[in-house]
């Protein structure tokens, strides 16, 4: 999984918050693509971040910040509001994404997208258009 990353021109990290920090496996799976470092592979990629809170004070800011603060560690290109798209999980850890919520995270990912089209030259020039079966994501 850590290879694949190798094939993205952008690559968009959430997590849940565990307070105020990141989940566990996230933060492993940051991590492990910290092998891929010493090579330069994510050197020059465009990266973005986006966080779940079960709160309003949750940490999302803090969260975001740590996973910025990975993906510059990489070499990547961040793009994007400071504190990224975020939507606040219950109780249980369901998440109910506003309409706002998922405005927020639609223009954060056409930004990215666009952003990484401008660099890398790649793709059918549509990525502002991106639908969401079209994006691959794994969750932890």
């Amino acid at each position: 999984m850590i290879e694949d990353l190798a094939n993205y021109d952008a690559i968009i990290v959430g997590s849940p918050t565990r307070f105020g920090r990141l989940s566990s496996p996230i933060a492993g799976f940051l991590e492990q693509a910290g092998e891929l470092l010493s090579r330069g592979i994510l050197n020059g990629k465009v990266g973005g971040a986006f966080t779940s809170p079960t709160s309003p004070n949750g940490g999302q800011e803090a969260a975001s910040m740590s996973i910025i603060t990975n993906l510059l560690h990489f070499g990547m290109i961040v793009v994007g509001p400071p504190y990224s798209a975020t939507t606040i999980a219950d109780a249980t850890g369901q998440r109910h994404p506003s309409a706002l919520d998922l405005e927020v995270a639609r223009q954060q990912g056409r930004l990215i997208a666009q952003t990484a089209e401008k660099l890398w030259g790649r793709g059918d020039s549509s990525a502002a258009n991106l639908k969401p079966s079209a994006v691959r994501t794994r969750r932890h």
